[in-house]
């Protein structure tokens, strides 16, 4: 089996708003800067891959317009998934793996401030039961706090903490949109409060994947892909445990992270009572350092908040400060799919 790994990853300055950027002129910057860490150009690169909705966009196919941004002539080896960009990383893993390409090139990107989030995720819903309702997504999220609450498996001051650490730690993120102090806010939707909940933003991201040899020639500290799967819970929301995530322990198991211990965990949790649903199924303790880069409730760009999970537990390692990382995205509501990578680097 090849070893693949990340070999760089960059991101936008996530905004509340881009109206100024077309989707190309926001994705420009950021995949000039991946390219330029490793010194490649946009002929190097073996395999793209991108992740994005039409439904935030409005229009058909508009990924197609993305494409202007990367340079599709001559013509390039591109595909494209309807989903976070961690899945269009999956994507360019198993590329990889068949020995069809030794370089990769997965971006992602998301502009919500155009229209109302709340109203555009119901499309995510059962079409037949449960998307005529109109059932929002932190009103779904809402249902899946108070369960945990009513199970004894958190309060509102500890849904508290949660915001208050994760926006703390976003402090030493530039990229991020909110920082520091969490307001204690307004319900939006009982027991969730304005810190439980993401902000809405626009931003893109992207990294580089390489294989064997290829990738230790353009990174001075590979992150190593030792694992990574992804699974999904029933449609239904009514068959469900709210307060467990069995998707998210099963894609972890197969990829490897209870194999041994992980230092950093980057968490794909957009809303506070969800963290302490991955913490439970990832069997996180108080060793790990979960989300040091603030996560989603500092910055939560749709569509690329997977990415960015599985990037920034790339740089740590990148960086040196971490040495086998886990990195989680989801999609759908309450945690409906899950994809768990785990990343390791090389003995220092």
């Amino acid at each position: 089996m090849r070893e693949i790994a990340v070999v760089a990853f960059g991101q936008t300055d996530h905004r509340r708003t881009s109206d100024e950027s077309s989707e190309v002129e926001m994705l420009m910057p950021v995949l000039h800067d991946v390219l330029d860490r490793t010194g490649m150009k946009t002929s190097d690169i073996g395999f793209t891959c991108s992740g994005s909705t039409d439904y935030l966009a409005g229009r058909a196919f508009s990924f197609t317009m993305a494409l202007d941004g990367v340079g599709a002539w001559p013509p390039i080896s591109e595909s494209h998934v309807e989903m976070d960009g961690a899945w269009a990383l999956y994507e360019a893993w198993t590329k990889l793996l068949t020995g069809d390409a030794d370089t990769a090139l997965v971006y992602s990107y998301g502009k919500s401030s155009p229209g109302s989030v709340r109203d555009v995720l119901t499309r995510q819903l059962d079409p037949y039961y449960v998307a005529p309702l109109w059932p929002d997504s932190v009103t779904l999220a809402a249902l899946q706090a108070q369960a945990l609450i009513d199970a004894g498996h958190t309060d509102e001051p500890a849904l508290a903490g949660v915001a208050a650490r994760s926006r703390e730690d976003a402090r030493v993120n530039s990229h991020a949109q909110l920082r520091g102090s969490v307001p204690q806010g307004e319900y939006v939707v009982r027991p969730l409060r304005t810190g439980d909940c993401p902000p809405i933003g626009d931003g893109a991201a992207a990294v580089i994947l390489a294989a064997g040899e290829r990738a230790r020639e353009l990174c001075e500290r590979p992150a190593w892909i030792r694992g990574i799967d992804h699974r999904i819970e029933a449609h239904g929301l009514g068959v469900r445990d709210l307060t467990d995530s069995p998707s998210t322990r099963l894609a972890a198991e197969k990829a490897g992270a209870f194999e041994r211990p992980v230092d950093t965990a980057e968490l794909h949790a957009p809303f506070t009572s969800q963290e302490v649903v991955l913490r439970k199924a990832l069997r996180l303790d108080g060793d790990v350092a979960v989300n040091p880069s603030g996560g989603v409730l500092a910055a939560n760009p749709i569509m690329a908040a997977g990415l960015i999970r599985i990037g920034e537990a790339a740089a740590r390692i990148h960086r040196g400060e971490s040495d086998r990382a886990l990195g989680h995205a989801t999609s759908g509501p309450c945690l409906q799919q899950n994809l768990v990578a785990v990343l390791e680097g090389e003995a220092r």
